[in-house]
């Protein structure tokens, strides 16, 4: 056993909290909704970033490469100057959702290179600009700029030509699990000497402000043996903490409080605040710092001139304990040593040693991204909504606006987020898949955060699992249940112990989710859902969340899929859980007859003569159901028409044997309704017994519908499964109402729509989630067809495959999109010389939101781990 899994172990038990200090502050507090008292939800606009280093955050903080504890009570990050920006840079920047030809968009480049799962070694990278970082051109250009220009980049703007710029790396080692060793190391990656300012800055989140009974923390100036050592003193953190500080930094102090003179021209309640240390090291005001040198947020001040290419290294020690030796002896440098050979320890046993060198660096940058993405995240609905007593009152629309219906809603916790910039707030789809990554390397963390969107302060009342703070009540896939039990079989493979207290309490309460999702999205009682937008964004020629122009509502293939996934994802749950428990039988009885019963809607409507299958074309689509009666067929060739193969699972014979009472039933049913038998085939296995195979998808479609999803001229692109057909290029699909036009066509990279904020695009790009699902159902068609079903891949290539080399093909296109090829170059990085060719660059990686349909460069939330993490995933289980 190693180090690591020790600590993980000692959190489990609860004999240690290594946990307590990681990587949990946002990369952007500023323009969330958590922030916003506007009258009419205007967030980005209500809390701009030119407010963030003047205005006290009232739910959480933000800063650069930083930490805080679990509850974020006390943060520490880095700040820089070069002594040409207008502004210290205490946070990275990006457009807002209207700046942005493209949607909202970071702009600065930082990476997050290592960490461990209790983060007893965390490693990040921020590359700062030697010349003014130019805010007011990113902004300009990008407004200027039209929705089908690429995004103007902070590299475009020329400021790392020459190579003018800091490579600043902080790393972070715990002595303990509240000793906490900070070591910065700032390289001059240019041709000429160059002045930087490093503000190690510590802070107190302010409370005080919004709390009547909340005491105000103070941060002071202590003697340490001649060391410069700030004093924490906050009651809710129990013991004093001390931040040393090595060498001989001026320590400069101010207050954690809003800067009301600048920001609405009236009095300062405090004589310092928030962004006193700001003034005083760009505009030189030196009365607007604490001389008494105590305050709630304060930073040690290092000045220095790099020459080209010279290294300088910052040390510093934060800690519950008073050292009486030296904070920064021998045995610094060598835990961080240790520790970071205890990582290499650990991802020893997760990374397969059979990976080149190149897949490994990918894979433990993945697995990096995933644990730096975790976020303290704070929203208490009902104050929100009603206010604090110590603040004005919101506005009164506030009572009819965003999120009323969910006041129950209360979280105060460490929840991974999809990107800690673009999306600093969970998503409940997204944390699906961010489960399955983590449980390679800590299960524990994974099963407590499905578990947590589950219980009765984050679940709706009614079932609704809550979606993400600009609408909790928008619609996404329900795909909580499938992460449930793939997360259950990854832990039970990896510890031998199969968790069957997370398996049963998440089985509960999926059965009220289950339940809203039955009551609410099958309009007419027939098996068939229409469910809204479901995380596809613009994938539709109509905005499927809002109300149709043309009346009447959209019967959705993927809906109506979706949810016979979620049937099978309840019925192997229950069937696990009836290994043990008999009255689990009959639940898993009444989800097996219930995904019929949706697999022959699909294809049969109910007897309304139009099924959710189009036979002349071999492929699934959205139906139109007019307020006429009339129905129609949507012709879009997207994944709408490819996630009904997700809906497939197999019965093996000796499970079923053991469970006689469902094993009746199903006899029963297989009997009794012929009508069902497509969606239900059997085969004899040699030793005995019939092995059942449920899918949506019968044998006769299954080979039409993956004949076009295997088309490089349709779907197969070189880097995996296009979101729309190539097809839609040259035959895009037009619907005209009332001389309106709406309109698909293929877009492989960013959408040239507004819908939805424009920032996500679904008409062309590959989305990993879905291939992710797609690999898994081809692997689990195989498992029940073997070499009986063999197709070509490509279509047209003459040579046929199994489904499961299929699926191999898949994931090494997907895993090939951050891998260099043979000529060096990784088609993540696109057109970006600077990160195809440059030593200090080429091996970071960033794992976007989503990919160019044609080459498969990066596109869209360039931090976003979250799902697109799952790249580590398929490493660790085929290679790359």
């Amino acid at each position: 056993m190693t180090a690591e899994e020790r600590r993980l172990e000692e959190v489990q038990a609860r004999t240690a909290h290594w946990r307590r200090w990681g990587p949990y502050l946002s990369e952007r507090q500023w323009g969330t909704v958590r922030e916003d008292y506007s009258a009419h939800g205007t967030a980005w606009d209500y809390f701009p970033h030119d407010h963030a280093r003047s205005r006290a955050y009232r739910w959480g903080e933000d800063g650069l490469l930083g930490i805080s504890d679990n509850h974020q009570r006390l943060c520490f990050a880095l700040a820089l100057w070069n002594e040409k920006d207008p502004i210290l840079k205490e946070r990275v920047f990006g457009l807002t959702g209207s700046q942005g030809n493209h949607g909202e968009d970071v702009k600065d480049y930082y990476f997050y290179l290592d960490s461990t799962p209790t983060h007893s070694y965390m490693k990040g990278l921020y590359k700062y600009p030697q010349g003014e970082f130019p805010y007011a051109w990113l902004v300009e250009e990008n407004q200027r700029r039209g929705r089908r220009n690429a995004e103007f980049e902070l590299v475009d703007t020329g400021v790392f030509e020459q190579d003018r710029y800091f490579d600043v790396v902080v790393e972070y080692a715990k002595a303990t699990p509240d000793d906490l060793l900070i070591r910065i190391t700032v390289t001059n990656r240019g041709p000429d000497p160059a002045p930087l300012h490093l503000l190690p800055t510590l802070w107190c989140r302010n409370t005080w402000a919004w709390e009547p009974e909340a005491a105000r923390p103070r941060l002071r100036l202590t003697a340490a043996g001649g060391k410069a050592c700030i004093l924490v003193e906050h009651a809710e953190l129990g013991q004093p903490y001390r931040l040393y500080c090595d060498g001989d930094p001026a320590l400069i102090f101010t207050e954690n409080d809003t800067n009301l003179h600048r920001l609405h021209g009236v009095e300062n309640r405090s004589a310092f605040v928030k962004d006193g240390i700001h003034e005083y090291i760009v505009h030189r005001q030196i009365g607007a710092v604490n001389p008494a040198q105590e305050g709630t947020k304060t930073a040690a001040h290092y000045r220095m001139v790099l020459g080209p290419g010279e290294s300088a290294v910052v040390r510093l020690r934060l800690t519950d304990r008073e050292l009486r030796e030296s904070a920064f002896g021998k045995r610094f440098d060598t835990q961080i040593a240790q520790r970071v050979q205890e990582a290499e320890d650990f991802y020893a046993t997760v990374i397969p040693a059979k990976l080149s060198g190149d897949a490994k660096g990918v894979m433990r940058q993945a697995l990096a991204g995933m644990l730096w993405s975790k976020q303290w995240y704070h929203y208490d609905v009902r104050r929100w909504v009603d206010g604090d007593p110590t603040q004005p009152p919101p506005p009164s629309e506030r009572q009819h606006g965003r999120n009323r219906e969910w006041t129950h809603l209360y979280n105060d916790d460490i929840i991974s987020m999809p990107d800690k910039w673009e999306y600093p707030w969970y998503a409940a789809w997204d944390l699906a898949f961010h489960t399955i990554t983590l449980a390679l390397v800590d299960p524990e963390f994974a099963k407590g955060q499905l578990t947590l969107f589950l219980r009765e302060w984050y679940m709706h009342p009614n079932g609704q699992i809550p979606a993400y703070e600009w609408a909790f009540g928008d619609v996404n896939p329900p795909v909580h249940a499938w992460a449930v039990w793939r997360v259950y079989k990854i832990d039970g493979k990896r510890t031998g112990r199969p968790d069957r207290e997370f398996l049963e309490g998440a089985f509960h309460k999926l059965l009220l989710n289950f339940t809203w999702w039955v009551n609410r999205k099958d309009a007419e009682g027939m098996n068939v859902f229409q469910g809204g937008f479901l995380g596809l964004d613009n994938i539709g020629v109509f905005d499927r969340s809002a109300s149709l122009p043309t009346g009447g509502n959209i019967e959705q293939s993927d809906g109506t899929s979706w949810m016979g996934m979620f049937c099978l994802n309840m019925l192997a749950i229950a069937i696990e859980l009836a290994r043990e428990n008999p009255a689990y039988e009959g639940v898993a009885s009444k989800f097996f007859e219930h995904f019929v019963q949706i697999a022959h809607a699909m294809d049969n409507r109910g007897g309304s003569k139009l099924s959710l299958w189009d036979d002349e074309d071999g492929f699934f689509y959205d139906v139109l159901h007019l307020p006429s009666g009339e129905r129609q067929y949507m012709k879009v060739r997207s994944l709408v028409g490819l996630i009904p193969l997700l809906a497939v699972e197999t019965l093996e014979p000796d499970v079923v044997d053991r469970l006689p009472g469902f094993k009746r039933r199903l006899e029963w049913f297989v009997r009794n309704r012929p009508e069902f038998r497509e969606h239900l085939e059997a085969m004899d296995q040699p030793g005995g017994g019939v092995r059942r195979l449920l899918s949506i998808v019968s044998r006769e479609e299954l080979p039409r519908v993956l004949r076009l999803m295997l088309d490089e001229r349709e779907f197969l692109s070189p880097y995996g499964i296009r979101a729309v057909s190539q097809f839609h290029r040259d035959h895009p699909c037009v619907l005209v109402v009332d001389g309106n036009e709406h309109r698909v066509d293929y877009e492989p990279a960013e959408s040239s729509t507004s819908l939805f904020g424009g920032n996500s695009n679904w008409r062309g790009p590959i989305w990993f989630p879905i291939n992710y699902l797609l690999i898994e159902a081809l692997q689990k068609f195989d498992h029940f067809y073997g070499p009986s079903l063999q197709v070509e891949c490509p279509t047209g290539s003459g040579p046929r495959s199994t489904l499961w080399d299929v699926a191999a093909e898949l994931s090494r296109r997907l895993t090939r999109i951050f891998l260099r090829g043979p000529d060096g170059r990784r088609p993540v990085h696109g057109g970006v010389a600077k990160f195809q060719t440059d030593p200090h660059w080429r091996d970071l990686v960033w794992f976007y939101e989503y990919f160019h349909g044609d080459n498969g460069a990066g596109i869209g939330a360039s931090h976003q781990t979250g799902w697109t993490g799952l790249v580590a995933k398929l490493l660790q289980q085929s290679g790359g």
